[in-house]
């Protein structure tokens, strides 16, 4: 086989070390490597220069930690190509997008439609008001619609469902009103502060799950290895942002189904948590805390021992309401069994993160391509098998206590060792030349990846973002079949995905 592979994460390498296929090897070797369970495709995107398109494709190797890297470069004019997805269904995402960006149509696909319609789209006759939905001809059938404009402060995003009666029997689910076009703005901006915010506004729950890939690629670009002390305070960071989601989550489901003092009490305890990252850098978000090269917002002893006692007074009440909610029959009588996807779905699907790891899928960045203070650590993630909403709820639980636990010890481990200031971020980092960097982190929802590549002057060329939704929406689409249509709302929120993270 013919590929470049990445030990470390991040990591960097010279395009030109990077093996460019025949379309039919890269079919080919592509489809060899999935066929292994513990492989899975991190991203496959195209650059365009000139008259030529690069594929480039990004194989995770979950047991040996390592990326497989490797490419097909083919003219621009060449429309027609073998579908992947054919053989590997999680990789229609990708597909879709290369299809609606370039307009190569991708034999045998089943479902080649537009993932998310930017403006740069090579169909410019497509547009969300003629969206392809499927239809079924019935006059036993109706069609129920859902959004764009929603009822909350909330993302655009449209859902048409068929049902008999109050069954569904499909959903479709259409995103990207926006046209964000972030990753176009990267390549274009010129300024190191400037990409940092970008990657802050990607998904804003996610701030620090994406300026920490953000920084890591932008890092790896130029050999920089944070200091160990830099590394414990990106951890605590993104450990503190997935308690306060999970937690907040774990309200949102109380409150869909009428338990208020569940709701109540979790809404108070997310809020104690984000008022504690305020109190460390000014930003409830965390957003302004991790640069590339540093941070304004060291981590001191005084900090860190707030931050601890904050957290330690969370983690004893959180466990008391998960206690209660999860010990209500009535609450577990609409959790269990509702909106459930199999394992067998969820690996056929492509499924990443928490919602992966429901279903007995343990997939997370954190075991299988440590990074930063993960590195050090034997980190195994929880998983459960039942794959429906009680699942998915209660695994915000298990998830909340690891991070605590994590968080605990390496603030235990700061404050023992009276550790160094970190560095002040370095916005005037010169990148390698024609040179590709590939970050991974797992945010609260799952893995985010970020690709950066750069031009004879080290200049970014272009910027591949990756948000984890863009492989569960379809997880989505697939739990609520068969359920009553009042189900929505609740498997909805138990898998709470991303609309903007998806709009890149």
């Amino acid at each position: 086989m013919e590929f470049y592979r990445l030990k470390n994460n991040p990591g960097a390498v010279n395009v030109s070390d990077i093996p460019v296929l025949e379309y039919d090897a890269f079919t080919e070797q592509t489809l060899t490597l999935l066929k292994k369970r513990e492989h899975h495709a991190v991203d496959y995107f195209t650059t365009c220069t000139g008259n030529k398109l690069r594929f480039f494709i990004l194989i995770a190797g979950d047991d040996t930690h390592t990326i497989y890297l490797y490419s097909h470069v083919q003219d621009r004019n060449v429309k027609v190509l073998n579908s992947l997805t054919a053989h590997h269904y999680p990789m229609h995402v990708f597909e879709r997008e290369i299809f609606e960006e370039h307009g190569i149509l991708f034999v045998g696909h089943p479902w080649l439609k537009p993932l998310r319609y930017p403006n740069e789209r090579a169909d410019r006759n497509a547009a969300m008001s003629n969206y392809p939905f499927y239809t079924i001809e019935s006059e036993e059938l109706h069609e129920v619609g859902v959004g764009p404009v929603h009822a909350g402060v909330i993302e655009p995003g449209h859902f048409r469902f068929i049902c008999h009666g109050e069954n569904v029997l499909h959903l479709e689910i259409q995103l990207g009103y926006q046209h964000r076009g972030l990753s176009g703005l990267f390549a274009s901006s010129r300024n190191m502060l400037h990409r940092a915010l970008l990657a802050e506004s990607i998904a804003g729950d996610s701030a620090i799950g994406h300026v920490l890939a953000f920084s890591q690629a932008a890092e790896a670009l130029c050999s920089f290895i944070p200091p160990s002390t830099l590394q414990t305070e990106r951890i605590v960071a993104l450990e503190m942002e997935r308690i306060a989601v999970h937690i907040g989550d774990t309200a949102a489901l109380c409150g869909d189904v009428g338990y208020q003092l569940g709701q109540a009490a979790c809404e108070a305890l997310r809020t104690i948590v984000i008022n504690t990252m305020q109190d460390w850098c000014g930003n409830r978000f965390g957003k302004g805390l991790i640069r590339p090269g540093g941070t304004n917002f060291p981590l001191s002893a005084d900090i860190a021992g707030h931050i601890m006692e904050k957290l330690d007074e969370v983690r004893k009440r959180f466990g008391n309401a998960a206690d209660l909610v999860y010990n209500n029959t009535g609450i577990l009588s609409r959790f269990e069994n509702t909106g459930t996807v199999s394992l067998a779905q969820a690996r056929h699907l492509g499924a990443v993160g928490v919602s992966a790891r429901a279903s007995g899928l343990k997939r997370d960045v954190r075991a299988s391509h440590p990074f930063q203070a993960y590195t050090e650590m034997k980190y195994s993630p929880p998983a459960l098998d039942t794959g429906d909403v009680l699942a998915r709820g209660y695994m915000r639980k298990l998830e909340a206590d690891i991070s605590f636990m994590v968080i605990m010890k390496l603030l235990d481990t700061f404050r023992e060792s009276g550790s160094d200031i970190s560095p002040k971020p370095d916005y005037l980092m010169k990148f390698k030349p024609e040179t590709l960097s590939v970050s991974l982190t797992e945010g609260w929802r799952g893995e985010i990846s970020h690709c950066i590549i750069t031009d004879e002057t080290g200049e970014v060329l272009a910027a591949r973002l990756k948000d984890p939704s863009i492989h569960n929406w379809t997880m989505l689409a697939l739990a609520v079949r068969g359920a009553e249509i009042s189900d929505f709302p609740l498997c909805n929120k138990s898998f709470n995905l991303s609309y903007c993270g998806h709009d890149l």
